[in-house]
């Protein structure tokens, strides 16, 4: 069986599966590329090996500064926190972070505990979230593929500064073509392109052709749409992340 690699190897396995070149299948070459778009934006939606989570790095420009937002690349569909922005000038000895690692973190060879450290770790976290926390407020629009970032730009951030981002990120089929041959993804497809073939047919419903043949697009459209009910429901139980998959 040839595993597709492409967009066109996806299609030809979708039309062999529904009874290519035995079975004459009635559907626009235009239509079927909507319906290879129409699946892969599901797919992408909802299917958890569809995306990964991915740090990017963005130098700032004179222009991030003046609009007051990132320009995000079109893959990305959720942006889950940028990390903390901090002055630069190295380590603070009066800063109560470096006097735990300089004096704790010895005694954790010998007769100290990792768990009271742990502890010790969380309250200090707890402490810089409520009194001193670099933590910013961030809203993405993907539509827009715009990051905005609710701080004094001028004042906090300055030019060819890096921002990391932690986001995730659509896998380029182009570029890992192996999403071509992912087994819900051809079943998905097949479904859409069967419902568009019988969406066709159903035009010319109770036609009688030379022989005796009558269309029966109705059938076909109807078992198309089952078809595609059951791989959505399945879709959103075994492979859909969470609704709380995302914070921040």
């Amino acid at each position: 069986m040839a595993k597709p690699n492409s967009r066109q190897t996806l299609i030809d396995y979708c039309l062999r599966a529904l009874g290519a070149p035995v079975v004459e299948i009635n559907v626009d070459d235009d239509q079927v590329e909507d319906r290879v778009d129409e699946a892969l934006q599901f797919y992408q939606h909802y299917h958890a090996d569809s995306i990964e989570k991915v740090f990017l790095k963005h130098q700032v420009t004179s222009t991030d500064i003046t609009n007051g937002y990132l320009t995000i690349p079109d893959l990305v569909t959720d942006v889950i926190q940028i990390f903390p922005l901090r002055e630069s000038g190295g380590h603070n000895m009066f800063d109560i972070q470096y006097q735990m690692h300089l004096n704790d973190m010895y005694s954790l060879g010998y007769m100290g505990s990792l768990v009271e450290y742990e502890m010790a770790q969380q309250w200090l976290s707890m402490l810089d979230l409520i009194m001193d926390s670099d933590t910013k407020h961030i809203s993405f629009d993907r539509h827009k593929n715009q990051l905005r970032i609710d701080m004094d730009w001028s004042k906090e951030v300055k030019v060819d500064e890096y921002i990391i981002i932690e986001c995730y990120r659509i896998l380029d089929p182009n570029t890992y073509t192996d999403v071509y041959n992912d087994y819900f993804l051809k079943r998905y497809l097949t479904a859409l392109i069967k419902m568009q073939w019988g969406v066709n047919l159903s035009k010319f419903e109770g036609m009688v052709m030379p022989g005796g043949v009558t269309f029966n697009g109705r059938q076909i459209l109807e078992d198309a749409k089952e078809e595609i009910e059951k791989l959505n429901e399945e879709v959103r139980l075994n492979w859909e992340q969470p609704v709380d998959f995302y914070t921040g």
